[in-house]
């Protein structure tokens, strides 16, 4: 992809939407106001909402219509799933660039002509960058806060940021569309996690995914302790489908919730139980949540503040019991869909 002195290459940007009627118009908006010379196009996947999302898509058609560039076209995804829905959208898009974006995610202004240059600079495969948090009242500024401290998320770099060097996956993707086909999409077998597993693909068929700090997503957290809980719990239980996917991929960040779990239940048991000394680990935990949301919440009012340790809590304990509790049924399902990367472009 060589656009030295040339029109910038034509992109797609793709995006899968369930209920997102507080942030889609937004999201879009993001995209339409791009610096970006070259055309856009955006496609997106309507799951089954119940809100006004489909009517909201359906305005952003029509407003649009008559535009040379920047025009959005709607595609069905019966199934309200997030990896049949990217390619149903990768598959009634048509341009050399496919860019995702979620219909709760913010692009900064120069987010499209930055990830184009650095496909041609470093040759990747996909590039991407920061899911950058924010917030929009204080329970949300809260778990923006832990989303974004190595106490709530560890040292992963999309989340906390880090220098620009290949990696195992990136916060959404911005694809040369060549490799989507060649890898055949998503694997839609995967209901969470299905970045990493194409990522894994594109790495295994010798493709280089790069992280730039310079990327950055606007990213609006879950608005409610319950659909922080859920969110999380599906995280870890897909997290231990990739271990048992992969064997090699497991590490110290992807057990530590599910052994904090385990020590906080041991120890409340014990202490109830057996002795009042087991109380030191539940109450250890504690004490560190509610430490290690200082600095997390440096700058943010009283009320945001206040709520760090619920949302550490909710992510750490429901990200464990998702790991704990994920199926060996459900991962023996999603191995027997395994595809193998494919290395060479299709006919």
């Amino acid at each position: 992809m060589n656009t030295s002195g040339q029109q910038p290459p034509a992109v797609s940007v793709i995006m899968p939407v369930l209920n997102e009627e507080r942030h889609l118009r937004t999201a879009v908006e993001h995209i339409l106001r791009q610096d970006y010379a070259g055309e856009v196009e955006v496609v997106i996947a309507l799951g089954p909402s119940t809100d006004r999302t489909d009517d909201i898509a359906a305005e952003l058609v029509a407003e649009t219509a008559d535009r040379p560039t920047g025009r959005v076209h709607t595609v069905p995804n019966p199934t309200g799933r997030t990896p049949a829905a990217l390619n149903a959208a990768i598959k009634a898009s048509r341009h050399p660039v496919v860019v995702r974006v979620d219909g709760h995610g913010m692009l900064t202004p120069d987010y499209i002509s930055t990830a184009v240059r650095l496909l041609e600079e470093t040759g990747a495969a996909n590039v991407g960058g920061i899911m950058h948090a924010e917030g929009e009242n204080d329970w949300e500024k809260a778990v923006a806060a832990a989303m974004t401290s190595k106490i709530g998320v560890g040292n992963a770099s999309f989340h906390t940021g880090g220098d620009a060097a290949p990696a195992e996956t990136v916060y959404l993707g911005v694809f040369r569309r060549e490799v989507l086909e060649q890898q055949g999409g998503y694997n839609e077998e995967f209901i969470r996690a299905q970045d990493w597993e194409l990522n894994y693909r594109i790495r295994e068929a010798g493709g280089l995914i790069w992280f730039s700090p310079r990327l950055r997503v606007s990213y609006r957290p879950r608005p409610s302790v319950k659909a922080l809980a859920k969110q999380y719990y599906n995280y870890g239980r897909w997290r231990r489908i990739v271990t048992r996917y992969h064997k090699g991929s497991v590490n110290l960040r992807y057990l530590a919730p599910p052994i904090a779990l385990l020590a906080i239940a041991a120890g409340t048991l014990a202490g109830l139980l057996v002795h009042p000394l087991g109380l030191v680990v539940p109450g250890g935990y504690l004490a560190a949540i509610i430490l290690g949301s200082i600095p997390a919440g440096k700058a943010l009012p009283t009320g945001a503040r206040a709520q760090i340790p619920l949302a550490l809590a909710t992510m750490h304990l429901c990200w464990g019991w998702g790991f704990l509790t994920s199926p060996r049924s459900l991962a023996r399902k999603v191995i027997a869909s395994r595809r193998p990367a494919a290395t060479q472009p299709t006919a």
